[in-house]
């Protein structure tokens, strides 16, 4: 059983088929769309290119993998910028956590199309950029990880406040009015009681929740 479709399992499954690879790179400004090689193909309401005017050329895709042990799937890529703008607008700090999606596809011999439906090889993100100069020229290498690479995230810096809870749910204003987040808030427990009244025959507790407790 196969996970492309059966258009373009008979396509390949031909002599000699025609094939190519597109990686699709979602910019917070912009669409960058490239193919494995010169031309221009269309699918799924986009457009690659061999060259975009605007950023460059796509240089090399490493072989992707399978992550293994505390690691998720991850590759890089390699673009060759246009120029001075475009190295600046792909390595800019903003473009980490941009979706990737990388295809591979087939094209119709007779009338030049791409068969339906190219196969997604990989969903995933841009984290880190590495901007290489050298007597060549320059060029911008991507590492690329899989969704997956935010499980492993540990949220160390995570805090109970109004200003940490909208910067990843900027129009959720649930904890705009609370105070007093420096005390320590117990899930599912009373929490540790504090005395608060004491007399000849015993003392009240009062925890977190606003409970009362007596205590001989």
């Amino acid at each position: 059983m196969t996970a492309l479709t059966p258009a373009l399992d008979s396509a390949l499954r031909a002599d000699a088929p025609t094939v190519f690879g597109a990686v699709s790179i979602d910019l917070p400004t912009a669409q960058v769309n490239l193919l494995d090689g010169a031309g221009l193909l269309s699918f799924g309401g986009r457009t690659y290119v061999g060259e975009d005017a605007t950023y460059g050329v796509l240089s090399d895709v490493e072989d992707i993998t399978d992550g293994t042990g505390d690691s998720a799937p991850a590759f890089s890529l390699t673009i060759l910028p246009s120029g001075d703008a475009a190295a600046a607008a792909l390595a800019a700090p903003d473009m980490q956590g941009s979706q990737v999606r990388v295809w591979f596809g087939a094209i119709n011999p007779l009338t030049g199309l791409v068969i339906p439906d190219p196969h997604l090889l990989f969903l995933g993100e841009l984290d880190v950029p590495s901007l290489i100069s050298s007597g060549d020229g320059r060029r911008l290498d991507y590492e690329v990880v899989s969704v997956f690479e935010r499980l492993f995230e540990d949220d160390e810096s995570a805090r109970l406040s109004d200003g940490f809870h909208r910067s990843i749910f900027p129009n959720e204003f649930g904890l705009e009015y609370v105070t007093g987040v420096a005390e320590p808030v117990y899930w599912g427990v009373a929490g540790n009681p504090s005395a608060v009244v004491q007399n000849a025959f015993g003392k009240f507790y009062k925890f977190e929740d606003g409970s009362l407790e007596y205590r001989e």
